[in-house]
């Protein structure tokens, strides 16, 4: 296979690096809930660590050895933004650092849609399916249905009190929705650049 992803995954610390993604993933969530920090008080770690960890078993239960080498790009891609959440929140840039959620949810699309991408690309025939423009589209409608559904997903959370609930506010949802659409528009444009044949 020819695509820059593959040969991104063929690298000799590719999987190592993955793997080392998701054991940093598991031990940011050891610490946030075995550590008491009083800036995780009603952050709902305890409800986020089984979701979280579900980013670090996607890719290796969708791929089931189909191709080789391991796509541990598309995988490291995935499981990047959950681990930048949750050390965020482990070190309180949330509360320090107002700009947090937007710069995160900007770069979190980026990373998410470009995952997609990774995993896509491995296929030989991916890039002469579809066009560029057509490529664009499509990464940045999943970034957008994503946003969507997870927006979806935390007011479901803040109405049910889940997890110790969420205060949302109309403001801060459009513009969460804005800036992941961006971001996952970012995202596509960088992997069709960097991570395709084209």
């Amino acid at each position: 296979m020819g695509s820059r992803t593959a040969r991104l995954d063929s690298g000799p610390w590719s999987i190592r690096f993955a793997l080392g993604m998701k054991v940093a993933l598991a031990l940011a969530f050891v610490v946030a809930l075995t550590v008491p920090l009083d800036h995780l008080e009603g952050k709902g770690m305890g409800f986020r660590f089984p979701l979280f960890m579900l980013s670090a078993v996607v890719v290796p239960a969708a791929w089931r050895r189909r191709f080789d080498p391991y796509p541990a790009t598309a995988d490291v891609l995935l499981v990047a933004p959950f681990l930048l959440d949750t050390l965020a929140n482990l070190v309180g840039l949330y509360d320090t650092f107002a700009a947090t959620d937007d710069v995160l949810h900007t770069l979190n699309w980026v990373l998410l849609v470009s995952a997609f991408h990774a995993w896509r690309f491995r296929r030989a025939d991916s890039t002469s399916e579809t066009s560029r423009a057509d490529a664009w589209l499509l990464g940045a409608g999943i970034g957008a249905l994503a946003i969507v559904g997870w927006e979806i997903a935390e007011w479901i959370v803040a109405e049910t009190g889940a997890g110790g609930g969420l205060s949302l506010t109309y403001e801060d949802t459009i513009g969460d929705l804005a800036l992941s659409t961006a971001g996952g528009m970012i995202g596509s444009l960088l992997s069709i650049r960097y991570l395709s044949e084209w």
